[in-house]
């Protein structure tokens, strides 16, 4: 029919194109496109047909596939720096799409810890989907494991409509459990064709384990990421979804350690908050709540003697204004606490207490001094991240699982849907390997909390 024609042909129309007074493929290496896989690679028969959401006026703009609209990643230039970063392809609807809608089989899975916004996540993508008229949608029940050891959920709007108001997630969620085989088998089996994998770096490793699966075997099964991360230690992204409102949680905490401070004789309130390797949520809660007076972070070294002291600075700041708020990362200050040789469940390195070691460490060094202080210790733990998505995430979330949905409609494959310089796009799996877990700056952003804090640099 006329809506309906092979890809091939549509690729090789697109491949002698100009743009610009050059071929696409100048134009996109110019730009160094960091190309997203697409079903075409392995699926040599593969047709195209009008996307119906166009059809049906539910979208009045659609995106460039050939020539691929791009978003640039290094968007400050330096003179004689030479940009490092990539382009990124622009998520949004495609003019046609890859897919008939009444074929595809949809399954999405949320992995690893939880973040606000999980269930926004799920609804967005559950709703994109039924816009295209895709009927059959299935939630995976507590990780990857739910994929070959749990019951599959049939998901609709109506009986999403209200999770987004829930913490958590209600899909469930777990870590560990990825089997590329026992996986790839019972998608096969249950003919599921689409899958939506919400997690973080780790998450996505496996994630692109099932995409190579899916091509090695020659089947015609669509693997999606949508990044995830209360530590919002993903790279390449503008932020991790939920991490607004993890900080909007972590300074009603703030707020009771200050009035705990406050109310006792040079009183002092030491308050843990989770990053085991990156200091981005204790760093950015300093900055929001303004109510802190020593931030320590993984990337930062304790400083415990001379000048810099950290309890010399405390001592200053007790003896000015009479109380004092201390924020720590629950990853700061291994390198002087000292290694330890456990892991947990997912084969990270346990860290030792840094909270109730800054507790005890600041009540001697009063001491010492000859000063009275009265140190108090708050560890809010998931607290803050098992809370409902606040207004910002939650429209962020919507964003994420309709260009999740998008790509996945066009033919593509092996992307994660994010957000970069404000713009949402499908960033390669591979690519969130490279960059993921990232670490925090040491740069203006540091400079800032340390303006904030007082705190010597």
């Amino acid at each position: 029919s006329s809506g309906v024609m092979s890809f091939a042909m549509k690729r090789a129309a697109a491949a002698s194109a100009v743009v610009c007074g050059r071929t696409m493929q100048s134009y996109c290496e110019e730009r160094k496109l960091a190309e997203v896989p697409h079903l075409r690679q392995w699926q040599k028969n593969l047709v195209v047909m009008a996307n119906p959401m166009v059809a049906a006026g539910k979208t009045t703009e659609v995106v460039s596939v050939d020539p691929p609209e791009m978003v640039l990643r290094d968007i400050v230039e330096v003179e004689g720096k030479e940009a490092k970063g990539r382009a990124l392809r622009r998520a949004g609807a495609a003019g046609e799409i890859c897919w008939d809608p009444s074929e595809v089989r949809a399954a999405i899975v949320t992995c690893g810890g939880l973040s606000p916004g999980l269930n926004n996540v799920v609804k967005g993508v559950v709703g994109a989907l039924w816009s295209y008229g895709v009927r059959t949608v299935y939630g995976i029940p507590f990780g990857y494991r739910g994929f070959y050891a749990g019951d599959y959920k049939q998901l609709t709007p109506e009986n999403v409509s209200l999770i987004h108001h829930e913490g958590g997630s209600a899909l469930g969620s777990s870590r560990g459990g990825f089997d590329e085989k026992r996986i790839m088998d019972s998608l096969e089996m249950r003919g599921v064709n689409q899958v939506y994998i919400v997690g973080g770096d780790g998450t996505h490793r496996g994630a692109y384990k099932l995409h190579e699966e899916a091509m090695r075997r020659g089947k015609k099964i669509a693997i999606i990421g949508v990044p995830k991360t209360i530590d919002n230690d993903i790279g390449v992204i503008d932020r991790s979804f939920g991490f607004k409102t993890c900080i909007e949680e972590a300074c009603k905490v703030i707020e009771c350690a200050r009035i705990e401070a406050a109310s006792a004789p040079n009183g002092v309130c030491v308050v843990k908050l989770m990053g085991r390797d990156s200091g981005f949520i204790a760093t950015h809660t300093t900055m929001a709540a303004r109510d802190v007076d020593l931030c320590l972070v993984p990337e930062v070294p304790l400083v415990t003697e001379g000048e810099k002291s950290v309890f010399r600075h405390l001592r200053n700041v007790v003896k000015r204004k009479g109380h004092a708020v201390v924020v720590v990362a629950e990853g700061a200050g291994q390198d002087v606490l000292g290694a330890t040789a456990e892991t947990d469940e997912s084969g990270n390195k346990r860290y030792k207490d840094i909270g109730v070691w800054m507790k005890e460490e600041i009540g001697k060094h009063f001491k010492a001094s000859g000063m009275e202080s009265n140190v108090r210790y708050i560890d809010p733990s998931y607290i803050i991240r098992s809370v409902p998505a606040n207004a910002d995430d939650s429209e962020y979330c919507m964003l994420l699982a309709q260009a999740a949905v998008h790509g996945a409609m066009a033919g593509f494959s092996g992307f994660s849907a994010g957000l970069v310089n404000n713009r949402s796009v499908m960033i390669p799996m591979t690519l969130i390997g490279e960059t993921s877990p990232c670490k925090l700056r040491t740069g203006r952003r540091w400079a800032r909390v340390v303006d904030t804090t007082g705190q010597p640099l």
